[in-house]
């Protein structure tokens, strides 16, 4: 249950009310929004009077479902918004990982010249196998805030553990949570307490409500900039890295009130079908794509054989324009 209450009982009584009810409590605007567990279904007799609005749900999925705001929130990357009115389709590329300054300038300067503003880059990677490049760390991280400096653009890194968590937040402009971090809570914690964008990636194992609900942490924490991100689940099929389910993203973008973008990169797992899967993608008529690209791949540290050299990438951006406009979208 979802209960607003003016802000005329005060901050006193708000956090009175919360902590009795054992809920969540934030401010936003004018009200208190305090959240309980979707079991209740109806405040007690000496609060009634002072909510000015309830809402009951089945599930915990409360904060982020469109019967309690219908329509998409509006999250602001740099000068960008998505969501909401805006109709924009952000493109976010850049390499899997963050490898050297000469590789992260070739990336960011591609980026420059096809007008894009969002640059995707690995510091701290989540790998499978120990003996994988782990990523730059603090020093990748130094990197993407030279070339946020130097080109203009906004930054999305992704955070492995709660142990850097705080330097992801400080230096990029929209914190990644990975498929393999998503059920890290104190991770989630601290994104909850920043208003900076985050952005969750499904885990390949996860299902639509866990998903959400992973959402629903940051969100009755008090951030509401929080992004969906879907990029494949594992299903029985082999010949793909894994699956990406269009299936969940038509459920997202109509049970949920939150933006959702899409990687085909770690969908597809292989360069050659991302063109493909990406303007399928776009034909969904999403937020935004996650796009992995490299300067050049057969020599990339990380996931090389799903990142798409420059030219290619410049191919399919071309190709994606007309298939945006076609659903009223805008690449941006």
């Amino acid at each position: 249950m979802i209960a607003h209450f003016s802000e005329n009982i005060g901050n006193e009584k708000a956090l009175a009310i919360a902590e009795d009810l054992k809920a969540f409590m934030f401010k936003e605007g004018d009200k208190y929004v305090v959240i309980t567990s979707s079991s209740m279904k109806e405040l007690p007799q000496e609060y009634k009077s002072l909510a000015t609005e309830t809402f009951v749900f089945d599930t915990d999925m409360q904060l982020s479902a469109r019967s309690y705001l219908n329509r998409t929130r509006t999250v602001k990357i740099g000068d960008v918004e998505i969501g909401g009115n805006s109709n924009n389709t952000i493109v976010i590329a850049g390499p899997c990982s963050v490898e050297s300054e000469p590789q992260i300038q070739q990336s960011s300067a591609l980026l420059k010249s096809l007008n894009l503003t969002t640059l995707r880059g690995g510091c701290y990677k989540p790998r499978t196998s120990p003996y994988s490049f782990q990523g730059l760390g603090l020093e990748g991280l130094k990197l993407l805030k030279k070339m946020k400096e130097e080109h203009g653009l906004t930054i999305i890194t992704e955070v492995r553990d709660a142990t850097h968590v705080d330097e992801v937040i400080e230096y990029s402009d929209v914190i990644q949570i990975g498929a393999k971090s998503m059920y890290d809570h104190g991770i989630l914690k601290a994104c909850a307490k920043t208003t900076k964008p985050v952005l969750i990636k499904r885990g390949f194992g996860t299902t639509l409500q866990e998903f959400v609900q992973c959402a629903e942490f940051i969100l009755s924490g008090g951030n509401p900039n929080v992004i969906l991100c879907e990029r494949g689940i594992r299903t029985f099929e082999t010949k793909t890295r894994f699956t990406l389910d269009l299936c969940g993203v038509s459920y997202l973008k109509e049970y949920t009130n939150l933006p959702v973008v899409l990687d085909p990169s770690h969908a597809m797992g292989h360069a050659y079908g991302v063109p493909d899967l990406t303007r399928a993608c776009v034909a969904m008529g999403v937020d935004g794509l996650l796009i992995e690209v490299h300067p050049d791949p057969s020599v990339a540290k990380s996931d090389a054989s799903q990142q798409l050299d420059h030219p290619s990438f410049e191919k399919l951006l071309d190709s994606l324009q007309p298939i945006a406009a076609a659903v009223g979208r805008k690449i941006v």
